[in-house]
């Protein structure tokens, strides 16, 4: 298994597993165990490489088996759901500072395929995404809708993120979700 920053060589392979667990897709036996909301296209998926350098990708061999998207506000603005995050964010506080576009950013999705979930993965590919990201940003935020309760174990149990609010978007129900990126994870 290798981690790495995604390559445009990297997209198809990722867009294959985001295809296998997008709510769009996703087997209905699946979706129990998690999905991702956000579909996204080959173009969205090499700004965010060149632009962010924000795509992180744990490979076994050659196929993708996990993915964590991060990137500044500025990229993700573009969607209206974060957009209406960004407008939130001035009335947020974390870390004894009021959250802004300068001083955080958004992570996730983050999709791991099924064959791979239970294990370390999931911490792994998380540390290193935040490890990449904190150079550029103190805080990470992220957003679970409450109809995928694994994601939201997994976030708040395993990687220790806290909710910092709750709020509607879209006729959907989510927690929104930080975390002190300067803080590694213990493996």
């Amino acid at each position: 298994m290798r981690l790495k920053i995604a390559e445009l060589s990297d997209i198809e392979a990722t867009l294959k597993l985001h295809a296998k667990y997008q709510i769009d897709s996703i087997k209905e036996e699946d979706k129990k165990d998690g999905f991702v909301t956000t579909p996204f296209t080959k173009e969205e998926l090499t700004a965010l490489i060149e632009k962010e350098q924000g795509l992180f990708i744990a490979k076994d061999g050659d196929e993708v088996v996990a993915y964590v998207m991060a990137a500044s506000w500025e990229f993700w603005s573009k969607w209206v759901m974060f957009a209406h995050m960004i407008k939130d964010l001035p009335n947020l506080e974390y870390l004894g500072e009021r959250l802004s576009v300068q001083n955080s950013y958004q992570y996730g999705p983050i999709c791991i395929d099924k064959r791979y979930r239970g294990g370390k993965l999931l911490k792994e590919i998380f540390d290193f995404s935040r490890e990449h990201m904190h150079k550029r940003f103190p805080v990470l935020v992220t957003f679970v809708n409450k109809i995928n309760p694994r994601s939201f174990e997994a976030h708040k149990r395993k990687l220790g993120l806290k909710v910092i609010q709750e709020f509607e978007f879209n006729n959907n129900h989510y927690y929104e979700m930080v975390y002190d990126a300067s803080m590694p994870l213990s493996l």
